[in-house]
């Protein structure tokens, strides 16, 4: 296994993957799904995040136009070009062979440290096995990245695995050639972002990156510790955790309602008391620091207003 224990981040473009909230990635490209199409490297990774080489030849635009190198999972064992990749100065993505166990992924992830500068990430991908990209974040300490191209569906899952990141993209099929198992290559747009709620709706590459950062907003806010270091930072964690409570909030409140409809007496005057403060004693068990006292008139202002929503859904 690794030996690499130390917990770290490593800088992707104007990311940090490893450290702080967990961020969404759009700009995987794979070289090696256009068979080394003369000409074509410039141009497909102009502004890129990720590149993926189809041969050693496409190293040098690599190295000028792109953020990180990947080194994919269809060539693990060309040890040369990893070699190669490797040693461009660039941080190194190691995505994982399908077969391969956590232990080979870590030896060569720190292969690819040692023939580089250190800034190795991981990549589980195709059909990602979450529990093995846990794993391999706590014995190697190495940052994850998990690419949801495929199936989007799984941010959540992957951001509450542990996941650094999340890699989406367009559902190029010729790109898909690029991860082997059926993953979809980035777009060559370069974006990348923190999870801010922002992005197109309707189908395709926005609605997917959409999805990607709702998760990485509202699980990311539940799971993920962070130590901010400057007041914007501070302002933007809290503008995430502030996120999540209006969706738990919005959801409460629509339960809430269920309730009162189903209660003999609903509204105001069906109001349970003594289940209240039970709430609130169990919420303080997980808010020692707010406390009872703290969390009564914060619950009372969230029970009312589901109330008064309840009720003037009714009077409808």
């Amino acid at each position: 296994m690794s030996s690499t224990l130390e917990r770290r981040a490593v800088p992707v473009g104007g990311l940090l993957v490893g450290e702080g909230p967990a961020v969404v990635i759009g700009g995987r490209v794979s070289l090696r799904a256009r068979r080394g199409q003369a000409g074509a490297g410039p141009v497909a990774i102009e502004g890129a995040t990720l590149v993926e080489p189809y041969s050693a030849d496409d190293l040098p635009a690599i190295a000028e136009h792109a953020d990180a190198v990947v080194v994919g999972a269809s060539w693990t064992r060309d040890i040369p070009l990893v070699r190669a990749a490797a040693g461009l100065g660039l941080p190194v993505v190691v995505e994982r062979r399908r077969e391969a166990s956590v232990a080979e992924w870590l030896e060569l992830a720190d292969y690819c440290a040692a023939e580089g500068d250190g800034q190795v990430i991981l990549c589980e991908g195709g059909r990602p096995d979450l529990g093995l990209m846990r794993a391999a974040k706590v014995v190697s300490g190495r940052p994850v990245l998990a690419d949801v191209s495929a199936d989007v569906g799984l941010s959540a899952a992957a951001v509450a695995a542990g996941a650094d990141g999340l890699i989406v993209g367009s559902p190029d099929p010729a790109a898909a050639q690029g991860m082997g198992a059926g993953t979809g290559a980035g777009t060559a747009s370069g974006t990348a972002s923190l999870g801010s709620g922002t992005g197109s709706a309707g189908p395709g590459p926005g609605a997917d990156r959409l999805v990607a950062e709702e998760a990485v907003v509202l699980v990311g806010a539940l799971l993920r510790d962070e130590a901010p270091a400057t007041l914007p930072e501070c302002r933007q964690a809290i503008d995430r955790l502030d996120a999540a409570l209006a969706t738990l909030l919005e959801r409460r409140a629509e339960l809430a309602g269920i309730v009162q409809r189903i209660k003999p007496v609903g509204g105001f005057a069906g109001r349970d008391l003594g289940r209240e403060r039970a709430l609130i004693a169990r919420m303080a068990v997980r808010a020692p620091a707010l406390g009872e006292a703290r969390l009564a008139p914060i619950m009372n202002a969230v029970i009312e207003a589901g109330l008064h929503l309840a009720e003037e859904r009714a009077a409808e």
